[in-house]
């Protein structure tokens, strides 16, 4: 039987050029112990990086990883030119495409930085970390050309580069390399200064053979150093991550480290020289020469070969490869014995304390001590959520139980209620008409409630209040419909005048009678067989049995779809429909209506039985869906934030789109729900934010919105890749799938990014992260994930132009 293999490898350190423009006197690949340079290839070949590209890809299929990160390095990586940069990563996208994301870094000194390296990097998703030692005297200690000319002005003109708003993306981080002789507040200042998204503290490399420097005789130079720095960034309020502070911060509260010189996690790269060899880590060079080498390369041995060498081995044991005096140190689980390079000492080789063990075990100890001293922060008050947590978590999530929709509709039911108290305080003295309609309403309130409150919550009710609220319409005509709508409901035989709309009588949730263009009024009255509509010189008796279309021309009921569970109103009558943007359908002709049943049918029966997260709530909240009017082809449909439990939309072109329409427009419906009773995000916020399946930049609103729209577009491609009945729509369900996760799931990092979340936004936003990363999981293949790919490079490319030009 075959022995477990060791943790895999995932980071890769990919040597495309082996010489450098610069000539620092602290480099360990060209002046510490190993002298391998000298013979290796300038340049990395096409043929070798091709050979490294399906290493990497095997290693990665073998071992499932979801994600591999490999960083461009030398030498200096820009000598190699944009050409053979491109090659590298064209390569790595080949081979990994449908096997692993690619994460893609490059490493360099910055001098050769500039606009078209920025483009390429763009082009190719390749992310830039600078090298920078602080201010110009700190920098140029160390970083001069080997005629002894300064660096510090060109990096600084690349860190500017990769700082505006269209490369800012690119920006992985500043990383500095410690000299104890410079001012370590001078030198932090001047790299916060920059605003990088990272600055990575580096300790310079040393061994026991040749330590490093300590000034006068210190025994803690560097772990004061750091100290200096961890105080003024602490002060601060730590406006920047620093990876090594990080680090011990998190391995003090028993989490991983981000970096390979602390914590005991097992060493997981690799390092692929010019020449194709395998060597481990880089910072071995300043061990000893030849102490990295592997004796593999990648035309005869595979990764898994790598990880049986011996030095590999004995980077995977945690705890037990390290000495015995680290395996006794109380901070062993932060220091994890320091840098494998620096406990190098000729004779007893890497069984040693790290040469910096005075300086790390000071630092984890100071640093253990000031959270420790640092009293517990006041705790902010929990913000009062107004509803249940339990329906909140649900909906967050994007989804909601039939018991959660039906208490949101409680809750916007209590709106229109309210909304109709203020209308009726806006009636006039002098408008009789007005106060007549709202005593009878007032009348029905006690008398049938339900019937009323049944009314009260058809979805245009809202638009028509607000109309009113905001004087763009009289109160008469809504109220007397109301009232209308209610007496017919109960089947109460109380007339009632209503004022027409344009020839039209509306009872809202009913239908509607077509009059005369020259009547203004009619009266409406309830029998025990129907109800009796008067106006002008016409009667019309319609009876209770009339369905559909009705047995009277002038009588245009709502009609009815029933499905299983489900009853909805295909609403192509109402007057007040036309709030959902896109134009709205007249009267559908009946073989319409027919097709648009046919296809509810269809779409419902999808819903129940492959989204049946979304089939409760969509049961239990929507009411109606109002037919546009759209160009031929189109897929049209949009909700309205004010008409709970109404979508609007065109027809598609199967029941499969339509059942889409429908969960996409309903989580539209719901979370505008939400926003009326919780602040998700603060309403004065004026900036524009990037969407990623937009070109446009879009409120923070709008953003939240097509966000949590997409939840259901997502999940609706997630389970038709698998149920699609041919192999060609199940192609397409994949890509369209691999696209909305990614736009999804980059939509909800920028929610999270805004600054404009209040608390319980975070929690939802955070909700909403949870459904959209658990899919990242799940493997589709390697064109999709290049569409996907190709259609967020796009979007993002049209968001930067337009922030470039001052537009977003």
């Amino acid at each position: 039987m075959d022995r477990p293999l060791p943790p895999a490898l995932s980071q890769f350190v990919l040597k495309i050029h082996s010489r450098c423009d610069l000539a620092c006197d602290h480099c360990y690949v060209y002046e510490h112990a190993d002298t391998s340079w000298r013979g290796r290839p300038r340049a990395v070949s096409e043929e070798i990086l091709a050979q490294v590209a399906d290493r990497i890809a095997e290693h990665a299929a073998r071992h499932a990883l979801s994600t591999v990160h490999v960083v461009l390095h030398g030498g200096e990586p820009l000598l190699a030119g944009p050409d053979r940069i491109r090659r590298a990563a064209e390569e790595l996208q080949r081979a990994l495409s449908g096997v692993s994301a690619l994460d893609l870094r490059m490493h360099t000194n910055g001098v050769l930085l500039d606009e078209k390296f920025c483009e390429l990097f763009l082009e190719l998703g390749i992310k830039i970390g600078v090298s920078l030692d602080g201010d110009k005297a700190s920098n140029d200690r160390h970083r001069r050309y080997a005629d002894g000319r300064s660096s510090h002005d060109k990096v600084i003109r690349a860190v500017e580069l990769l700082g505006r708003p269209r490369y800012r993306r690119l920006f992985a981080g500043l990383l500095c390399t410690i000299d104890v002789e410079n001012d370590p507040v001078a030198v932090y200042d001047a790299l916060v200064a920059l605003s990088p998204p990272r600055i990575d503290f580096l300790l310079p490399h040393a061994t026991w053979d040749v330590p490093p420097p300590r000034p006068g005789g210190a025994a803690t130079p560097y772990a004061d150093w750091l100290d200096a720095v961890y105080r003024r960034w602490d002060a601060a309020g730590r406006p920047v991550p620093v990876r090594i502070f990080e680090s011990v911060l998190r391995t003090l509260r028993g989490e991983s480290s981000l970096t390979e010189s602390l914590g005991l996690a097992p060493a997981d790269l690799v390092v692929i020289e010019t020449d194709g060899t395998f060597e481990q880590a880089d910072s071995l060079k300043t061990s000893y020469d030849g102490a990295p080498a592997t004796g593999m390369d990648v035309f005869t041995h595979s990764l898994d070969d790598v990880l049986e060498h011996p030095g590999m081995l004995a980077r995977q044991q945690g705890i037990e490869q390290l000495c015995e005096q680290c395996r006794g140190c109380p901070v062993v689980e932060s220091c994890g014995g320091g840098l494998y390079a620096h406990r190098y000492r000729t004779g007893s080789d890497f069984d040693n304390p790290s040469v910096f063990c005075p300086d790390l075990l000071a630092l984890v100890t100071t640093i253990k001590d000031r959270e420790a001293a640092v009293p517990a922060p006041t705790p902010k008050p929990v913000p009062q959520l107004p509803m249940d947590q339990g329906d909140f978590q649900a909906l967050a999530a994007g989804f909601g139980t039939a018991d959660t929709i039906r208490r949101l509709a409680d809750t916007q039911l209590d709106i229109n209620q309210e909304l109709l108290a203020a209308v009726s305080e806006r009636i006039a003295l002098s408008d009789r008409q007005a106060a007549a309609a709202w005593e009878l309403v007032a009348h029905l309130d006690a008398e049938a409630s339900a019937d009323l409150d049944a009314v009260l919550a058809h979805p245009y009710t809202r638009p028509w209040a607000l109309s009113v609220l905001d004087g763009r319409a009289a109160p008469a005509a809504g109220l007397a419909e109301i009232a209308a709508a209610t007496l017919l409901r109960a089947r109460l035989d109380h007339p009632v005048t209503v004022p027409l709309r344009g020839g039209a009588l509306r009872l809202p949730g009913l239908g509607s009678v077509r009059l005369a263009g020259d009547v203004g009024h009619a009266e409406v009255s309830a029998g025990p067989e129907g109800f009796t509509v008067r106006g002008g010189a016409r009667r019309l008796d319609i009876g209770w049995h009339e369905g559909m279309d009705g047995l009277t021309p002038h009588w245009q009921p709502v009609r009815l779809f029933q499905g299983e569970g489900w009853s909805v109103a295909i609403e192509d009558t109402d007057p007040l429909r036309d709030c959902h943007k896109w134009p709205v359908a007249e009267r559908l002709p009946a073989d319409e209506a027919k097709l648009w049943a046919e296809d509810l049918t269809g779409a419902w029966s999808l819903i129940r039985r492959e989204l049946p997260a979304y089939a409760e709530g969509v049961a239990a909240g929507l009411r109606l869906v109002t037919p546009l009017h759209a160009p031929a082809g189109s897929d049209v449909s949009a909700a309205c934030k004010e008409a709970w439990g109404a979508i609007g939309a065109a027809r598609p072109a199967s029941p499969e789109l339509l059942a889409l329409l429908i969960v996409h427009e309903f989580q539209h419906v719901k979370l505008a729900a939400v926003l009326d009773a919780v602040d998700l995000y603060d309403k004065t916020d004026r900036q524009l934010y990037y969407a990623p399946w937009r070109d446009d930049p879009r409120p923070i609103g709008g953003l939240l919105q097509g966000t949590y729209a997409h939840i259901a577009v997502t999940d609706f491609w997630r389970v038709r890749r698998l149920s699609a009945p041919g192999a060609l729509e199940r192609d397409t369900a994949q890509a369209q799938f691999a696209r909305w996760r990614q736009h999804t799931v980059e939509a909800v990092d920028e929610l999270l990014g805004s600054g404009s979340l209040t608390d319980l936004g975070l929690r939802f936003v955070n909700g909403m992260g949870e459904t959209a990363r658990g899919w990242l999981d799940e493997r589709v293949p390697g064109a999709a994930l290049d569409e996907a790919a190709d259609s967020a490079r796009r979007h993002r490319t049209a968001w930067e132009a337009r922030a470039t030009r001052g537009t977003a």
